[in-house]
């Protein structure tokens, strides 16, 4: 387990109020792929928690392992046992939160870097419109999508969950640094 403090990480999704979260080994976080997807922790003895992945673990951390703060931890088992085997899986959260998009400090209509925030699965790709194709950004350890030359900043964006749902989002502005709601989530898996 490990301390949350404000619940942020390297996900780079700023503080939280809810510090049921964990860090997902370098293996299965992916270059921050993991980023926002729910699992559901079991601890042998039964019991469950829910958390959200806003952090990669440290060196350390096992491929399949999870580092839970310390709040999760603390709904599995008493904290001075400072390790428990777990077993985990991907979830699919209810909710009637919908996506929102913030493009990061810095970001203009020359470079932006462009983060989904409140998606129900796991995001596999961002795309942005550019001319009249679609453009795929990289994804950053940081979880970003970058357009490093700007084009399609400030446009149409497309996001794809790792079941290949498609939203799709348009007239996103750039305002650094403000996560701008949507109307969209992907469906329940």
């Amino acid at each position: 387990m490990y301390d949350a403090g404000t619940g942020d990480g390297s996900c780079s999704y700023g503080p939280s109020g809810d510090l049921l979260t964990a860090a997902m080994n370098h293996t299965d976080y992916e270059t921050s792929k993991a980023c926002g997807a729910y699992v559901l922790v079991r601890a042998a003895g039964g019991a469950t928690v829910t958390v959200r992945i806003t952090n990669e673990c440290p060196t350390g951390c096992a491929p399949g392992q999870l580092d839970l703060s310390a709040q999760a931890f603390a709904r599995l088992a008493n904290p001075v046992a400072g390790r428990i085997p777990v077993t985990w899986k991907l979830l699919s959260p209810g909710g009637s939160a919908t996506v929102a998009l913030r493009y990061k400090t810095g970001s203009s209509r020359y470079w932006c870097a462009v983060q989904v925030i409140g998606h129900r699965n796991p995001v596999a790709r961002l795309e942005l419109r550019a001319g009249d194709g679609w453009r795929r950004l990289p994804r950053t350890d940081y979880n970003y999508f970058l357009a490093e030359d700007g084009r399609g900043c400030g446009g149409t964006v497309r996001i794809t969950d790792i079941y290949g749902e498609r939203l799709t989002v348009d007239g996103i502005a750039v305002r650094p640094g403000t996560a701008q709601t949507t109307r969209l989530q992907f469906a329940r898996h």
